[in-house]
């Protein structure tokens, strides 16, 4: 355990609020570090003089002049109120989206924008990027070797199967 993790936990551990085993820690770190075990012996100190000081009790009137100044407090807006109340800005951007939409519909399929023209420059490019496969298909037309082989006649497989 260090000096950060008591320095953190000394209130709980002076409070008597810390389980049986984190306490043993504790105790095993002040027993051997007196950095630690004189800020928990300062921490005793000044518990001691709080605990002298006597309790102060309210007014009888406290609670009444705490709620009346909670009443006079302007109400912060929520999120969702300008949604629910009616506000200019909502009314605005409504009628704009409307307009736009309305707009968007009139202008109709035929407005859409031209496909990209091709420069020759892309055309050429695209040829050359199919080459090979047309140099394929060049060597599959004119592939003349199987037409070279002899033709077997072809067995009819009804006369040489077993039980018939």
């Amino acid at each position: 355990m260090n000096c950060n993790i008591v320095e953190n936990s000394s209130i709980a551990y002076l409070d008597g609020r810390l389980d049986p085993r984190h306490r043993r820690q504790i105790e095993e770190h002040l027993a051997g570090c007196g950095a630690c075990r004189e800020r928990a012996r300062q921490f005793q100190a000044m518990w001691g003089v709080l605990d002298e000081v006597p309790a102060l009790r309210p007014s009888p009137g406290f609670d009444a002049a705490v709620h009346a100044r909670i009443a006079q407090e302007p109400q912060r807006a929520r999120f969702w109120n300008w949604l629910i109340l009616p506000s200019p800005r909502l009314a605005i951007g409504m009628t704009a989206l409307l307009a736009f939409s309305i707009w968007l519909t009139s202008l109709g399929p035929g407005a859409q924008a031209p496909p990209p023209v091709v420069t020759t420059g892309d055309a050429e490019f695209r040829m050359i990027s199919d080459l090979p496969v047309l140099e394929d298909y060049d060597v599959l037309t004119n592939f003349d070797a199987l037409s070279e082989l002899p033709m077997q006649p072809a067995v009819n497989l009804e006369k040489t199967q077993p039980g018939t």
